[in-house]
Order: structure tokens, then C-alpha cells, then sequence
């Protein structure tokens, strides 16, 4: 519960204003009773058995996109609104604490767009304003709130994003890191068993790095790092995905491929490789382990084996390429 709360923002910004809503409108709801104001306790009591359910929902489903828009469009904006109907002057307040909850739930355009779609519905019904002057005095306010709101949000977005991107890459080699990794394993596990896309999982280790680094130093060997990265990268599709697992440990995976394709496509890059890398002693090399996702196969299992095999190409000589797949059929005849 707490891990989610701390890497998912929106689920976090949901939960919280679940709780203040509990906290803060249950009494004024009582309060409505007690003085014999029906309507508004019920519309207070909607908005809140709305926000409970929509944060149930995004707590189940992972979907807190939907449910934050949801959440803004409606218990924000849309109980704000019934609640200056019918209240009067007094409910207009409502419009503020709306108004910068709906910029946390959701894109800040749409976020800008609910409130000022709000504020004309209520000039045009009139009804929640005791004086054009009120009215006007009212309007400017929430305008310049939104504008500061929608400013800060827009920034605030970028920072997030750029945060998020920075914390998903290596910062050597510009790839992305091992957290990546374990995000997009988890994903095409899930694909796999969904849409039955097929995918492939190549494990490559520079073979003796550590003589490298001990004899040319480390600025030689992230040279070599980056020099690997970029023959990697320049000879697989855009569509493969690739990662720095740790140290001089790299990982490929490919979607749509066969075990013939994923055999094909390493081999190509280990000839590559065998021109274009080098060191200050000589050829630099790499050996290869690969293994495609089976039906049913956990994301520990298939990258289990897929390790296992690079540790048989290391020990079988390095430079040399070892499929995982081989111990599956080989149980199976």
C-alpha cells in the first residue's frame, strides 16, 4: 500500500483527497440535516459517496487517469456547481477548493477549462450572485486563481515528467536503467498473456571488462560502455528496448519475434561487434544469452533463464551466443 502510494502520484493525490473529504464534508453534511437543509445535505453526501467510490475504484482497477477526471469533473466541479445553486453566495466558496483539486487530478488544461465552464454557468443562471458587483468581483478572483493555478500546474507537470524520465535512465550510457527494466518485463508479460504477443530476452555481458578497466582505466572502459550501447542500439529495431542491467551487463528485449528471429538478430550484432568494438589491447567481445517468454512463464522464470544461458556462453568460452530455450525443449523430447 505505502510503495504504491509513494510511486503513483495520482493514486496518492486521489487518496488524499478522499481523506480530507471524509474529514471535511461529513460535518458540514450533518450540519445541513441539523438545520433542516435536505438538499444540500444530500448533494453533500453525493459528492462524498462519489469521491469514496471513485478512489475504491482507482485502488482496484490501477486507472487513476479516468478517475481523476472523473473526480474533477464531477464531485469537484459538478457538486461545487449544485452546491452554489443551491446554497447561494455562500456555496460559491466551493468553487476554489474545486478549482485547485481538479489541477491535481487532472491535465492542467482541462483542469483551467472546468472551472471557467462553471463560473459562465453560474453568470448565466445568476441566481448564486446577490449583486452584479459580487458577480464581478467573484469572476475576477477565480479567474486570476485559475491563471496562477494553471501556470504553476503546467510547471509543476514538466518537473514531474523530467524527474520520472531522469530516474528511468543510465546516466552513462543514455539507456534505460534496471527500474525500467522491471517495468517493461512486467509489461510484456502481461501482453503476452493478453494478446499472445511474442517476445524475446537477450542478456549480454562484455566478456573480460573488469582486464579492461584494470588496465586502461575506467574513463577507457565507459568509452568501450558507450561504444557498445551505440552498436547495440544502431542494430536492432526501434521497436526493441534497450537496458544497462548493471555494470558491463546489457539486456535487449524483442517484441514479435521468433526464436529463429531472436537467434538471427544476435548473431548480426555479435558480427558487428567483432569489427566495431575494441580496446587499447585489441577486439573487444561479448557473449549472449537469450530466451523466449512461454505461455504462463513469470518474469523471474524468463529471466532466469535467459541468465543462465549467458552464464553457459561465459562458460563455455565466451563470445558465443546460448539460447535458454534449448533446456525447455530438451526436457520436453
Amino acid at each position: 500500500m505505502l510503495y504504491r502510494l509513494r510511486n503513483d502520484f495520482h493514486l496518492s493525490v486521489i487518496t488524499l483527497m478522499n481523506a480530507c473529504a471524509i474529514v471535511g464534508i461529513t460535518p458540514f453534511a450533518i450540519w445541513r440535516f441539523l438545520r433542516g437543509e435536505y438538499w444540500i445535505g444530500l448533494i453533500d453526501l453525493g459528492i462524498l459517496g462519489a469521491i469514496v467510490g471513485a478512489t475504491l475504484y482507482a485502488w482496484r482497477t490501477h486507472k487513476t487517469a479516468c478517475t481523476g477526471l472523473f473526480l474533477a469533473l464531477l464531485p469537484c466541479t459538478g457538486g461545487a456547481i449544485a452546491i452554489s445553486l443551491t446554497a447561494g453566495e455562500v456555496g460559491l466558496f466551493w468553487l476554489y477548493p474545486a478549482l485547485i483539486c481538479s489541477f491535481m487530478l487532472t491535465r492542467p488544461l482541462i483542469a483551467a477549462l472546468l472551472p471557467l465552464g462553471a463560473l459562465t454557468l453560474l453568470i448565466l443562471e445568476g441566481s448564486a450572485f446577490s449583486s452584479s458587483q459580487q458577480m464581478w468581483s467573484f469572476s475576477v478572483t477565480l479567474l486570476v486563481v485559475c491563471a496562477c493555478t494553471y501556470v504553476f500546474a503546467r510547471r509543476s507537470e514538466h518537473q514531474r515528467n523530467r524527474l520520472k524520465h531522469l530516474a528511468l535512465l543510465d546516466p552513462l550510457t543514455g539507456v534505460s536503467n534496471r527500474r525500467a527494466l522491471d517495468e517493461a518485463l512486467a509489461r510484456a508479460v502481461s501482453e503476452h498473456e493478453r494478446l499472445g504477443t511474442e517476445y524475446g530476452l537477450v542478456l549480454a555481458d562484455l566478456d573480460h571488462f573488469k582486464r579492461v578497466n584494470d588496465t586502461h582505466g575506467h574513463h577507457t572502459g565507459d568509452r568501450i560502455l558507450v561504444d557498445f550501447v551505440g552498436v547495440l542500439a544502431f542494430n536492432t529495431r526501434r521497436s526493441d528496448q534497450l537496458f544497462r542491467f548493471g555494470g558491463e551487463e546489457f539486456v535487449i528485449l524483442m517484441s514479435g519475434t521468433t526464436p529463429n528471429g531472436l537467434q538471427a538478430a544476435v548473431e548480426h550484432v555479435q558480427s558487428v561487434l567483432h569489427k566495431a568494438l575494441t580496446s587499447p589491447s585489441g577486439p573487444v567481445t561479448a557473449s549472449f544469452g537469450t530466451a523466449i517468454l512461454q505461455r504462463g512463464e513469470s518474469v523471474d522464470h524468463w529471466f532466469e533463464r535467459a541468465d543462465e544461458a549467458l552464464y553457459r556462453a561465459k562458460s563455455l568460452g565466451r563470445d558465443r551466443i546460448v539460447s535458454g530455450d534449448r533446456s525447455i525443449s530438451e526436457a520436453l523430447s
